[in-house]
């Protein structure tokens, strides 16, 4: 067996390489818990590690006979702490949260045991994953860029395991913008797929939350890992088919190799064509702020994508008026729904007024319903318009401060959480794909820049062959400059 070091590498090159014999899979798990221990503590990645069970898993997959043809053999995996892993609690960053064991996966987890990749811990959330920023009674997720700032939420602990190399790949969820938001943060690949392509997110009586808004997806440092991750859970084997010219894979350490070229360029791969391309830098709401770096990145990545062929325009249809309030409404009665069955004494401060103002919106049939049924019933395309994929801001300001935020009030992190995450929520009520792109680095901040790419039902591949087409000419840092390795 080769001795080298595993840390670092991408899905793809870990799991090639223990289907072919040449890495143990006890050796990579056991490689990244040493990595995990290490720096979990300044990072705040994850509430619970796995490190005996996580071996143990190894072993048992080593002596799986269909070892060979695993897609993700023996690749460390980390969970969002909101969806069931069997054996484990799932606390959903909240003291009131059942202290239950799990007796079986959630069918997102199960599939990826199932491919062969190792479940080593569970990431922090915030809690009940309401706020775009993760901090719970659990820890505070913080932004391998700079530790000073969020990681983002409420998938801010996976973004933050695979940002600083601690696992190749995480488990996520979206409910209005919760991959996205950490993949732009960390200077992630995150995708959301669109309503009905992965198991959703479950309650214990097995109902669906979040009216249908959230959908599970994956983090990555590559678009081809992005891919890989999103077709196990999804049951999907095409969704990993991207042309070689489309993406380069990722060298071993650092950036991803500069492999483009005029074959890279033409070719859009599997399922995708040349498309019509929206820009679009305008906010939800009139007064919502858009800093100036992030709306010079969506342009550079419009213009990039024309060298490849595609048509590319300026996108200048406003949003409706009302879409803003009510993703607004949407979200505190959420925080109502969520809260409902559980003691607000163990609540934290935030949680409990959210929980509160949502109750009164739902109780005077104020929820947001209507507007969410009529943006999905043909206002969403109508303002689309005639173009294929749009590109947008993702986070659209510089990341807040990591800090305990459940202990504020609900009216402060409102304004901050809608700052953070406007430009998300309306294609998570209309339940279309979309994800999160790296798109340079905002210089005098240091932090990461993210590009949003959205697209029609149905169009997860097209934008995985878009993102593989920027990832081949315009090559991110896989992993944060301190993290690198």
């Amino acid at each position: 067996m080769n001795s080298e070091s595993w840390i670092g590498r991408t899905a793809q090159q870990i799991a090639e390489a223990v289907r072919r014999g040449e890495a143990a899979p006890r050796r990579v798990v056991q490689q990244h818990l040493d990595r995990i221990e290490r720096l979990n503590s300044q990072l705040g990645a994850f509430r619970k590690v796995r490190h005996e069970e996580a071996l143990a898993e190894a072993d048992a997959l080593a002596a799986r006979p269909d070892l060979g043809e695993l897609p993700l053999a023996g690749v460390p995996v980390a969970i969002k702490d909101n969806v069931a892993v069997a054996g484990e609690q799932t606390r959903n960053g909240s003291s009131a949260s059942s202290e239950a064991t799990n007796e079986s996966d959630h069918p997102v987890v199960a599939r990826l045991r199932a491919a062969g990749a190792i479940v080593v811990g569970l990431a922090n959330v915030p809690e009940l994953c309401l706020m775009p920023m993760s901090d719970s009674v659990y820890g505070i997720a913080r932004n391998p860029w700079n530790r000073q700032t969020t990681a983002g939420g409420s998938s801010g602990g996976s973004a933050t395991a695979v940002s600083a190399a601690l696992v190749p790949i995480a488990h996520g969820n979206d409910g209005l913008g919760s991959i996205r938001i950490p993949a732009s943060l960390c200077g992630l690949v995150g995708i959301k797929p669109g309503a009905g392509v992965v198991p959703p997110l479950l309650n214990e009586d097995g109902s669906v939350p979040w009216y249908g808004l959230s959908e599970n997806g994956p983090l990555a440092t590559t678009v081809r890992d992005a891919a890989l991750a999103l077709s196990v859970m999804a049951d999907d084997p095409k969704l990993a088919e991207l042309d070689e010219a489309d993406s380069n894979g990722a060298a071993s350490n650092g950036a991803a190799s500069n492999g483009a070229d005029s074959k890279g360029a033409g070719s859009m791969g599997a399922g995708s064509k040349t498309v019509r391309v929206g820009v679009s830098v305008r906010p939800t709401q009139l007064g919502l702020p858009i800093d100036q770096r992030c709306e010079a990145a969506v342009i550079e990545t419009g213009d990039l994508l024309a060298t490849f062929g595609h048509t590319v325009s300026r996108h200048t249809t406003r949003y409706p008026m009302w879409l803003g309030p009510a993703a607004l409404r949407t979200w505190y009665s959420c925080a109502h729904e969520d809260a409902r069955k559980l003691d607000h004494s163990k609540l934290d401060r935030s949680t409990r007024q959210m929980a509160a103002i949502g109750g009164v919106l739902n109780a005077a049939h104020f929820g947001g319903g209507g507007a969410r049924e009529r943006w999905r019933s043909g206002a969403a395309d109508a303002f689309f318009g005639d173009v294929d994929v749009l590109v947008l801001p993702a986070v659209a300001v510089p990341p807040p401060f990591a800090r305990r935020y459940g202990e504020r009030a609900a009216v402060r992190n409102t304004i901050t959480s809608v700052r953070v995450g406007q430009l998300l929520g309306p294609w998570n009520i209309a339940g279309w794909p979309a994800m999160s792109v790296p798109a340079g680095v905002h210089d005098p901040g240091g932090w990461p820049l993210g590009v949003q790419l959205v697209a029609r039902p149905g169009g997860e591949q097209r934008l995985l062959a878009l993102a593989a087409q920027l990832e081949t000419a315009r090559p991110w840092p896989r992993h944060a400059p301190e993290y690198a390795v």
